[in-house]
């Protein structure tokens, strides 16, 4: 890529927190319908994008709804009839437009949504936790995690890209920490409209556009009939989704110069790693400080990074993780009376884990909920006790919370 290229492909850079960072790529993907029904910590989208509607930014229709449930049948309609659509939410106003949100996806609709990672009440908090997002893990939506602005930015162009695929429709969920990446503010390269025109196409739904010139039924009521073969396609979109990511990311390396080796997750040190933390979203700034404590002295020891969630990298990190002697699960999640009580990640690790003849040892990392920190202290006293694991010496129990008050 030329110098003259670079900087036809970049308009700027800015200082930007992360919900400031998705309200420009929402307006430089060109949506055409936004629904708000603005909740804590991902409110400041809505204000960003209101205001750049109203200084004739952005042109788009933005819809006031009166609940979170509604704001998603607003984005879910608008897709219908080949609208580009956006709208999200945090914690319990994900929780309200539940059942909105799995008709979206079992219609096989496109729109993007934003969750802001929020803890569940009751007690009443704001703080971070997955369980918000990862609540639709099984309801056939893609979901990744962004772990800086930046990320945040680009998984907008790169979500659509892939939901709006018509070998996909699927509904996206591009979550971020609560706080720790919606409010905290970091430099962010802001592309131009040219580049990302030429990384994301308009949005097409083809045959399925519900229009009046040409009725087609949605959504019928069709019991045995037909649900196990509607289930059977959506199943099958979210085993296509994989090639259509990768190819998703090539494209986008090909347009903004090589930014992701990975499409699903990042590694940081692990090449000649006998140990590694595996989390997701804004762990990574802490796990990463700690690795670089560690290696300084002597310990071999790396951090992955997992940015998709659904679909799940399988055959991926089954090949990386399986390299490691032992491997340490970061959950900002919580499932109450699971296998072993572990939490939702680890479960899903240990799972891809499983077919292979040499496994390494994992253990369980329960942390940061409700929006407390997970300090680089105690991200050194994961890499050692999964050290010791990746030897042998398995902890008395899978499961550390750690960070929990005496």
């Amino acid at each position: 890529m030329t110098v003259a290229e670079q900087v036809s492909i970049w308009d700027r850079e800015e200082l930007l927190t992360g919900c400031q960072a998705v309200s420009h790529a929402v307006k430089l993907a060109d949506v055409d319908v936004i629904a708000a029904y603005p909740i804590r910590p991902y409110t400041e989208v809505m204000d960003m994008l209101s205001k750049l509607i109203a200084d004739g930014k952005l042109d788009a229709e933005y819809i006031i709804a009166d609940s979170e449930h509604s704001q998603f049948e607003i984005v879910k309609h608008a897709s219908s009839v080949g609208a580009r659509a956006f709208a999200g939410s945090s914690g319990t106003g994900w929780m309200y437009g539940f059942e909105a949100l799995v008709v979206t996806a079992t219609d096989r609709l496109p729109p993007l949504f934003l969750v802001g990672n929020r803890a569940l009440d009751d007690p009443g908090a704001f703080g971070v936790e997955h369980n918000d997002a990862m609540s639709l893990r099984d309801m056939g939506w893609l979901m990744c995690w962004a772990s800086t602005a930046q990320e945040a930015l680009e998984h907008v162009f790169i979500g659509y890209r892939v939901a709006e695929d018509k070998t996909v429709r699927m509904p996206m969920a591009l979550a971020m920490d609560g706080a720790f990446l919606t409010h905290s503010q970091h430099m962010v390269q802001v592309p131009t409209e040219e580049s990302v025109k030429r990384f994301l196409p308009p949005f097409d739904l083809g045959e399925r556009r519900l229009h009046p010139d040409k009725p087609v039924s949605i959504a019928p009521q069709v019991n045995e009939d037909w649900v196990m073969e509607l289930r059977r396609q959506n199943w099958e979109a979210a085993r296509r989704a994989r090639g259509v990511i990768k190819q998703a990311y090539e494209e986008f390396n090909e347009i903004f110069g090589q930014r992701y080796d990975n499409p699903y997750f990042s590694e940081f040190m692990t090449d000649d790693a006998e140990a590694v933390l595996i989390g997701i979203g804004a762990v990574k700034m802490p796990t990463q400080t700690a690795c670089r404590r560690m290696r300084e002295q002597g310990h071999k020891v790396g951090y992955v990074n997992l940015r998709w969630f659904r679909p799940f990298p399988t055959e991926e990190l089954r090949a990386c993780l399986g390299r490691f002697k032992g491997v340490g699960v970061i959950d900002r999640d919580f499932a109450h009376g699971s296998p072993d009580n572990g939490g939702i990640l680890m479960h899903e690790v240990r799972s891809c884990l499983y077919p292979l003849r040499e496994r390494p040892n994992v253990i369980n990392y329960m942390g940061g909920l409700g929006g407390r920190d997970i300090s680089i202290e105690e991200c050194i006293k994961m890499y050692e006790a999964t050290l010791a694991a990746g030897r042998g010496d398995m902890p008395e129990e899978l499961v550390t919370w750690t960070g929990l008050r005496e």
